[in-house]
Parts: C-alpha cells; structure tokens; sequence
C-alpha cells in the first residue's frame, strides 16, 4: 500500500486588534481571515456565545461544513460510476460540541441529513452508497466522534 502525501497551506490572520490587543477578554474581536493562494478569502470569528461574530464563518461551523462536504464528494463520485444521475443535493448537517465545566469541550457527534434528487438510476443502491461515501470520506476518517447519515432518496 503506497501512501500519498497532500498538504494544505493556509493563514489566519487575526484582524481583532481594537486597539489594546489582548489588554483584557472584553477588548478583543475575536474576528480573523482565512486565506489560501488563489481562493476566495474567509471572514472568521469564534461562535457568538463566545464573544465572536454570528455574521462570519467559526471554526465549530468549518468543521460540519467540512464532514458535509467530503462526504457529497465522495457520494457523488460513487453515484457517477455506477450509472446513478445525481440533479440536486442538500444537507441539513448538524453537528454537536458539548463543554466542559472548565471551559474546554469537544464534538461528540455530527448528523448528515442528505436529500438527494436522481433523475436515473438505482434508487436503493443510491442510498447504500452512503455508506461507502462515509468510508472513504477523509475528514469522517480523521474525527474521533460518531457521523451519522439519515439520507433520503428523491425523483428529480
């Protein structure tokens, strides 16, 4: 078995200075940019409960969004080789992070909750390839916490 190597650079820059730095918790954004060569750059923030910016992108939503996204890819890679018309897909991903009483926490699970319009194909083996799309997935395969899949299968 050969292994591959692929690495991904990215900044974040930390834009939250108001002055003061990091004079005391309350004098602080929490705000930063997310870049990489050639991308669109990305407005970050820490989740609201925690001083940060509902209007941009925190880490805890990255990280669902990145499980959702992986597995679509690797869902429609396996729909395309076995001859199964993907028109349209959605998924209302949940993801849940608990907290310590001292500050700390972690995700304990995420839910993909895929709905996935077919125009052809195989409607059953389209929903097991579910199965085969979260075992190749490379995010679920790095995470240490369950990722369930409740998908439904649609006519397009």
């Amino acid at each position: 078995m050969s292994t591959e190597q692929h690495r991904y650079r990215l900044t974040v820059t930390w834009t939250g200075n108001r002055g003061s730095g990091t004079s005391s918790y309350r004098d602080y954004g929490r705000d930063h940019i997310i870049a990489a060569a050639g991308k669109p750059d990305i407005p970050g923030s820490s989740d609201l409960a925690f001083r940060g910016d509902a209007a941009r992108w925190n880490p805890e939503d990255l990280l669902v969004a990145s499980v959702s996204a992986c597995h679509k890819l690797w869902y429609l890679h396996f729909c395309s080789v076995n001859a199964i018309v993907v028109e349209r897909y959605e998924d209302a991903a949940e993801g849940v992070m608990v907290m310590d009483k001292d500050g700390g926490g972690r995700f304990t699970a995420i839910a993909l909750k895929p709905k996935i319009w077919i125009s052809s194909g195989d409607a059953e083996l389209a929903l097991k390839l579910h199965h085969d799309a979260h075992e190749k997935c490379f995010i679920a395969n790095s995470v240490n916490f369950p990722i369930g899949c409740e998908a439904e299968i649609l006519q397009a």
